[in-house]
């Protein structure tokens, strides 16, 4: 039988503080700090009790993990998807609808920043989306060489659509999970994120629906 590989745990990424940055965003947001502790009787046994208290991974635990996420993204995403298929869009329409309305106001370059991706590739999405009256772009009023991105009535309506949609599925499973293993979700995904964008991430997770108001 193949020896199990140990893994410690990455340093850089401090648990005290990264627990701390969850309980204020709950706060933040007016979260109750306690959720009712239910069983998540829907989970195997044999999921739940494989070494979670172990400060050591193995490659299988590990593995189980990133296979986990991928199922768990596949069908969080989907339920947006069928909505999405009205109107002929995709995951990249979805992506650049949400950050606007998350950050009304805000210019081309800091949403290619928050998705990572390069101005030819959004461009596409981003006349369409202008096309269709789902979102304004505007000259900026200090810095006339930017352009500040906002929804319309009715890109609103439907990003509120594409939320409830995936917020439902969410809901349900923190739920069923119970506030402690909400927080160490939080945890796991916050030190996942690259240490060097992890502070504007997190600033910007922790804005209000809608809130961020893009400086001009």
């Amino acid at each position: 039988m193949r020896a199990q590989k140990a893994v410690r745990p990455a340093h850089g990424f401090d648990m005290d503080v990264a627990e701390k940055i969850v309980r204020v965003a709950m706060s933040r947001k007016g979260e109750t700090p306690e959720m009712p502790q239910t069983s998540p009787a829907r989970l195997p046994a044999s999921l739940l009790n494989r070494g979670e208290d172990r400060l050591f991974l193995t490659d299988d635990q590990l593995r189980q993990g990133v296979e986990l996420m991928f199922f768990a993204y596949r069908d969080m995403v989907h339920d947006a998807d069928r909505l999405l298929e009205e109107r002929a869009y995709g995951r990249a329409h979805h992506r650049c609808l949400h950050f606007i309305w998350r950050r009304q106001g805000l210019s081309v370059a800091e949403l290619l920043e928050i998705l990572n991706v390069t101005k030819q590739s959004a461009n596409r999405v981003l006349r369409q989306l202008i096309e269709d009256g789902l979102i304004t772009s505007t000259i900026g009023e200090v810095d006339r060489r930017q352009r500040r991105l906002r929804l319309t009535p009715e890109g609103d309506a439907l990003v509120r659509r594409l939320s409830d949609a995936q917020n439902a599925r969410m809901k349900r499973v923190y739920m069923e999970a119970g506030s402690e293993a909400v927080r160490g979700f939080r945890l796991v995904l916050a030190g996942m994120i690259d240490a060097d964008r992890r502070a504007s991430v997190l600033d910007l997770v922790l804005l209000g629906d809608g809130a961020g108001q893009g400086s001009a």
